[in-house]
């Protein structure tokens, strides 16, 4: 059940899930930069990459519970109608591409045939099959 948000800020879980998201996500950009500017560097950055990626996953997840169970602040009562429905569709895009670019990567590893250690001695099962044609 969402909760009514009379107070006109978000909650601080959502605001807190907001920054660390935003933190990760650059985090990731500059891994991935890195990973393709270096070939030095790739392994170790690839080993962070992974668990890094997986963690967004989960963080995603953990923030759209909150998204659901707390409403969000009213928008401005005078904003016109296509600007409310660009940043709810806004809004929500981004929730999707949160999801569905860490999934991606998963799958991807998957069918590569790679293993996702997200620390020593613990990985993550695949979630896509075996192949060399989706790993491409």
């Amino acid at each position: 059940m969402s909760r009514a948000n009379a107070s006109g800020h978000f909650n601080l879980t959502a605001r807190l899930l907001h920054w660390l998201m935003a933190a990760m996500i650059l985090s990731m950009l500059f891994v991935g930069v890195g990973m393709v500017a270096s070939v030095s560097q790739r392994p170790w950055l690839l080993d962070l990459h992974r668990p890094l990626g997986i963690a967004i996953l989960l963080l995603a997840i953990v923030r759209l519970g909150n998204r659901l169970r707390h409403r969000p602040p009213p928008l401005p009562a005078d904003l016109p109608w296509w600007q409310k429905t660009a940043a709810l569709a806004s809004h929500w895009l981004l929730y999707a591409l949160m999801l569905a670019m860490p999934l991606l990567g998963w799958s991807m590893l998957s069918a590569g045939g790679y293993p996702i250690v997200v620390w020593p001695g613990a990985q993550l099962p695949p979630i896509a099959p075996h192949s060399p044609a989706l790993y491409a």
